[in-house]
């Protein structure tokens, strides 16, 4: 019998190309962008208005992401008890998974600082400017770490996901060594 689990590796799946896809295009394109604005105020203005309008995708991609890796564990609960390496690797991705929603909680606690802080401008979107508050100088050192940090970290996941689905060819051949058959 042939167990599918197409909605929910599709929620997984596109929910995490959203996340990273979302962050990258943030990272490289609107901070990017924004940050060669000629007024140091607008540098901060537009990069946050543009961070604040991707926010709910974003959020809503994260939570996609979650319940469609939820539906995974419970629908191979069965192949995860018997494959000690498809074990291994979704106990990585849960604490990578972990790890980048606690990284895009707290970017997204320092873009508001940022924001709230956008009159003071900056030299980029993540860089101060000569004026800038101790609070928004910490904002954007921190900022300008994290934008590549999450990426990474999504991106990283993508790869184990992958691996994942190659761990799950060899389960036909793995049967036949056992069952000698």
């Amino acid at each position: 019998m042939s167990e599918r689990n197409t909605l929910v590796r599709g929620m997984h799946d596109v929910g995490l190309a959203a996340w990273f896809g979302g962050t990258l295009m943030g990272a490289v394109g609107l901070n990017g962008a924004t940050a060669t604005a000629n007024d140091p105020t607008e540098r901060l203005r537009l990069s946050s208005l543009g961070w604040a309008k991707w926010a709910p995708v974003q959020l809503v991609a994260i939570i996609t992401h979650g319940i469609g890796g939820i539906g995974l564990i419970t629908g191979n609960k069965a192949r995860l008890a018997g494959q000690p390496e498809a074990r291994s690797n979704t106990k990585v991705k849960l604490v990578i998974t972990g790890l980048a929603g606690a990284a895009s909680l707290y970017s997204a606690i320092l873009g508001a600082t940022i924001g709230k802080h956008a009159d003071e401008g900056g030299e980029g979107v993540t860089e101060p400017g000569p004026t800038a508050s101790k609070a928004l100088a910490a904002a954007q050192r921190k900022q300008r770490i994290l934008q590549w940090v999450i990426p990474a970290l999504t991106g990283t996941l993508i790869v184990l996901a992958s691996q994942q689905g190659e761990q799950q060819r060899p389960v036909a051949g793995f049967l036949r060594k056992v069952t000698g058959k």
